[in-house]
């Protein structure tokens, strides 16, 4: 079983490899496939460019090679490639949107609705709003998901403020949910387990100045759909004159459940700086705490995470990135996917993560990666029998 679970990895690699290096055409601009392979963009057409409407999207495949091809076919705690030796379609993201003009002088309106299909949809579902659309039984990792469906209120006060009001991704961290705004392929373990991914209230920003900017709002808790009390959610963020430095702070607060109240509280720190005009570094610390409940002990969270990325040219990058993330509680690190065996408990969760990001053509993007994981309290790899890992995984992403 594991000597053909080892030749599927190797072949699916092999190919994934051979897509990396093929011979693709040059795009000379930055559109998508539709338009780059038709000449057709739908955004241009006259109903959608005059009410400044756009739709697009993209589709990212990608599979996580597993050497030691453990028993339970999981990656232990590593998401969102949480499958060993798998392909699988991580995102079908498909997006309508009218965004406001912030630079304006007058009252505008705007909106986004996001529609996400794939095995990474399962982590951002929400009880009571999209988490049954397709159910377990009808499909065991694939999952629909609504991530973000808003309106946006731009007011002229001041240097403008813009309000966000409905469901939205959350603003605390450095990765992200959609594919095509993270480097790597895999995710850091802060943003797992560290981080909530969506917010459902309302939420607004304000540039102070062209170096300071504010956010602030109330959101009902984390990863919820009005199911947990009010909750604070803002930040600021401050940036050089010369926009080679910035530092962001986000924060929220609040109470974890209407009834057995009690206060969970994190932050995130991104500190961004241009070494040079090719080489860029990021250093990310989270923090979070909860109270003591009813039904659950006290938690504290943490861990750092450093990110070098160099611009080899404009088509390909090369970056490393390496983390530290603390459950000292055992309460925020889990087995995720039903047969999943990793075990619980606290424990130091220590990443490497060495990959490129190329984009051959405007619309593609292919992200290579290996990555080596050790945890030190106990065995979380290899369905519950080793305390390491070794990844060498790869996806693509098509925008459309």
């Amino acid at each position: 079983m594991k000597s053909h679970l080892r030749k599927n990895a190797v072949l699916q690699l092999t190919l994934c490899s051979a897509v990396l290096c093929s011979s693709l055409a040059q795009a000379d601009d930055d559109k998508g496939a539709v338009e780059s392979l038709t000449g057709f963009n739908i955004n241009e057409t006259a109903p959608l460019k005059d009410l400044g409407i756009n739709v697009g999207g993209w589709v990212s495949s990608g599979v996580s090679g597993n050497i030691d091809s453990p028993e339970d076919r999981f990656n232990g705690p590593v998401t969102f490639g949480d499958r060993a030796n798998e392909f699988h379609m991580q995102q079908l993201n498909g997006y309508i949107e009218r965004a406001v003009d912030t630079e304006g002088k007058k009252w505008d309106l705007g909106f986004r609705a996001d529609i996400l299909y794939g095995t990474d949809a399962r982590f951002t579902t929400q009880a009571n709003f999209d988490n049954k659309l397709i159910l377990d039984s009808d499909s065991r990792f694939y999952k629909l998901a609504f991530p973000q469906v808003y309106a946006t209120v731009f007011a002229p006060i001041g240097n403008g403020l813009t309000t966000k009001i409905g469901h939205f991704y959350t603003i605390i961290g450095n990765e992200v949910v959609t594919a095509p705004d993270n480097f790597f392929f895999s995710h850091a373990y802060t943003m797992q387990y560290g981080e909530p991914f969506t917010h459902t209230g309302i939420i607004s920003s304000y540039p102070v100045n062209d170096n300071i900017s504010l956010t602030g709002g109330v959101v009902s808790g984390w990863d919820s759909f009005f199911q947990e009390p009010a909750n604070f959610l803002g930040g600021a963020t401050f940036t050089t004159d010369n926009k080679k430095t910035s530092l962001a702070f986000s924060v929220i607060t609040g109470d974890v459940q209407k009834l057995d109240k009690h206060n969970r509280t994190m932050y995130s720190v991104v500190l961004s700086h241009d070494i040079t005009d090719t080489l860029h570094y990021k250093l990310q610390h989270d923090l979070g705490i909860e109270e003591k409940s009813t039904s659950a002990d006290s938690a504290k969270w943490y861990g750092i995470n450093q990110y070098l990325t160099y611009d080899i040219n404009d088509k390909l990058g090369a970056g490393v990135r390496l983390e530290w993330f603390r459950d000292e509680d055992g309460a925020r690190v889990s087995a995720i996917g039903n047969g999943n065996t990793m075990p619980g408990g606290q424990n130091h969760y220590l990443a490497a993560t060495a990959g490129l990001n190329y984009s051959p053509i405007s619309w593609l993007t292919l992200r290579p990666e290996v990555r080596y994981d050790h945890s030190t309290e106990n065995n979380a790899y290899n369905a519950g029998l080793s305390n390491d890992q070794l990844l060498i995984s790869a996806d693509a992403t098509v925008r459309f």
